[in-house]
């Protein structure tokens, strides 16, 4: 005969949740956050599907192809537009090119562009963090220091002064919004690596011999994760705005690539005569923006956990 257990031990019994599975367990409970993960879902499947769902080449010039010699309106025949005309969903550019087509593939610009940027500032801050906090002294104050005089400009004033030495294009916008990226991720990783290499299960590696080097990696960095990962998501919208801003500005995506920013600064004398070529692109970019900050409510559910690993 069994003992049944009493409804305390049944909850001590559990094994506890990791912060991954909060995080999963908050994003499902959290009506914005499951908002912008639809929104993510539906451009990250625009992106991967743009060679079946646009209908020209992004960089294709219509004219001779269409009969087409300028820009037009959008045209959609379910909507009344003559059926001898060509259908063009956003209509055409000032270069004579299908404007739907290129806001189809600008969306796999801008993902390219968010997640490398801040794949680059995570590794690189973490690392730079974790070493500050792990062995403090001297490395601590020369890297501190160095991620102040960072954070002291303004991201996107520094951004467009690493681009202009580097030279215009989006591989060097990239390296720019990156470096500038880096000091939020490594002061995250360095609070954190202060708080872990106290506790117990940490000094128990030490005192067997762990290499400094297992227990950073092995040991401190895995509990790094969850508040970095809330810190990129919303670094992706930001990385996003910034890399439009510096297109828009001509320093970044150059022509004739499909990007949103760029899109936006080549047709900005058009906003009053042709609306269109500068809506659809700043649509696309806030709707992009709107989904990794609506992600980022996640932080709100979450924060116990963080602040557990962070304080």
């Amino acid at each position: 005969m069994t003992v049944a257990e009493s409804p305390l031990e049944q909850v001590l019994a559990r094994p506890p949740r990791s912060p991954g599975q909060d995080a999963m367990r908050a994003l499902f409970r959290t009506k914005s956050a499951i908002l912008g993960m639809i929104i993510l879902l539906a451009l990250v499947l625009v992106a991967v599907s743009a060679p079946i769902i646009a209908p020209y080449d992004p960089n294709q010039v219509l004219i001779g192809k269409e009969n087409v010699k300028k820009r037009t309106a959008p045209c959609i025949h379910l909507l009344g537009c003559p059926t001898d005309q060509p259908q063009h969903l956003m209509g055409i550019d000032g270069n004579v090119r299908d404007f739907f087509s290129r806001v189809v593939y600008g969306a796999r610009v801008s993902l390219f562009i968010g997640f490398s940027t801040v794949g680059f500032a995570i590794v690189i801050g973490t690392l730079l963090g974790a070493l500050a906090g792990y062995v403090g002294g001297w490395a601590d104050n020369v890297i501190m220091r160095f991620m102040d005089v960072l954070l002291a400009f303004p991201a996107l004033l520094l951004a467009i002064a690493i681009v202009t030495v580097l030279g215009e294009g989006l591989i060097n916008a990239l390296l720019a919004i990156g470096i500038v990226s880096i000091p939020a991720y490594a002061r995250v990783s360095r609070a954190s690596v202060l708080s872990i290499k106290e506790q117990d299960f940490v000094m128990a590696d030490r005192s067997i011999g762990v290499p400094p080097e297992r227990i950073l990696l092995n040991s401190i960095l895995p509990h790094v994760l969850t508040p970095l990962i809330v810190q990129g998501t919303l670094g992706i919208a930001t990385a996003i705005l910034d890399a439009a801003a510096l297109s828009f500005l001509g320093l970044g995506a150059q022509p004739p690539m499909a990007e949103w920013g760029s899109m936006l600064g080549a047709e900005r004398n058009q906003v009053f005569t042709a609306p269109y070529l500068v809506f659809f692109p700043g649509l696309a970019i806030m709707l992009t923006v709107l989904a990794f900050n609506l992600l980022g409510e996640v932080d709100k559910e979450t924060s116990r956990q963080v602040d557990k690993v962070t304080r």
